[in-house]
């Protein structure tokens, strides 16, 4: 059980790309408790990572087994508690900004124990990451266009172990440049406009190579890509969070030690 098996089983690199999450929400610059608003974010994705190894064990043993809890290097009872616990710290750190996050922590363990091999699953999924925005603040056109982007990655996901189709990769594609627009729509100044650009092309070009090749391989690149995506998206929506995209070298590079999917 050692540190590496744990930072796989939450993803932990991945949780920079929702730190700006609460930025986005709050439409200015966090201050005082609401510093913690991004630590509760990170707490709440890296319990829906645990929980949802813990509710995939069976699955991975058979198409994941390098996985933590399949592996044997945690075991399921250790999964289920580090994903409550950080539940817990998630919804606690929230309150002590004066906001609550058990909506939030209602959808992700609504996703990941029930949710997420139905039709519904993907929907559950965005609306786990608007929920998140949702926390920061009111900013409901940030909130929807994280959601739709996330949307999108999801249903692109499902095709990490056994491909998906052209049709899927060109639905999904459609719907990143149409956030993309909409996202400079939303902040028309030219870091906005920039910062949607870098989205579109950063994003769009790993999915159009699912497009012309649906094998797993593809998606599997072109969801890493949908994940580090969201730090540019977050920063064409925040109006102070020009140096968000900062982060996105450190993601890449913990990515290749510890995988963000």
């Amino acid at each position: 059980m050692t540190w590496r098996a744990y930072a796989e089983l939450v993803r932990a690199p991945a949780a920079l790309t929702v730190i700006g999450d609460t930025l986005v929400g709050a439409g200015k610059p966090l201050r005082g408790k609401q510093l913690l608003l991004p630590l509760s974010s990170v707490a709440l994705y890296w319990a829906g990572m645990a929980l949802n190894d813990w509710a995939d064990r069976e699955l991975d043993a058979v198409e994941r087994p390098e996985r933590p809890i399949p592996s044997g290097r945690i075991s399921a009872n250790a999964a289920l508690a580090t994903a409550a616990g950080l539940t817990a710290v998630g919804v606690g750190l929230a309150a002590l900004a004066g906001r609550n996050a058990v909506p939030l922590a209602v959808a992700v363990w609504s996703y990941d124990t029930v949710l997420k091999e139905t039709p519904a699953g993907p929907f559950a999924m965005a609306a786990c990451r608007a929920l998140d925005v949702l926390l920061g603040g009111r900013a409901v056109l940030p909130a929807a266009l994280m959601g739709v982007h996330t949307l999108g990655v999801t249903v692109l996901s499902r095709g990490e172990v056994h491909g998906t189709s052209p049709a899927v990769a060109r639905a999904v594609l459609s719907g990143t440049a149409l956030t993309a627009f909409a996202a400079m729509a939303n902040r028309p100044e030219p870091a906005g406009v920039v910062a949607a650009a870098g989205y579109a092309v950063s994003v769009g070009a790993a999915q159009w190579t699912v497009v012309r090749d649906p094998s797993a391989a593809t998606v599997r690149a072109a969801t890493k890509a949908g994940i580090h995506g969201m730090v540019l998206l977050q920063s064409a929506l925040a109006r102070n969070g020009n140096m968000l995209p900062l982060v996105l070298p450190l993601a890449r590079a913990l990515s290749g030690k510890v995988s963000p999917t």
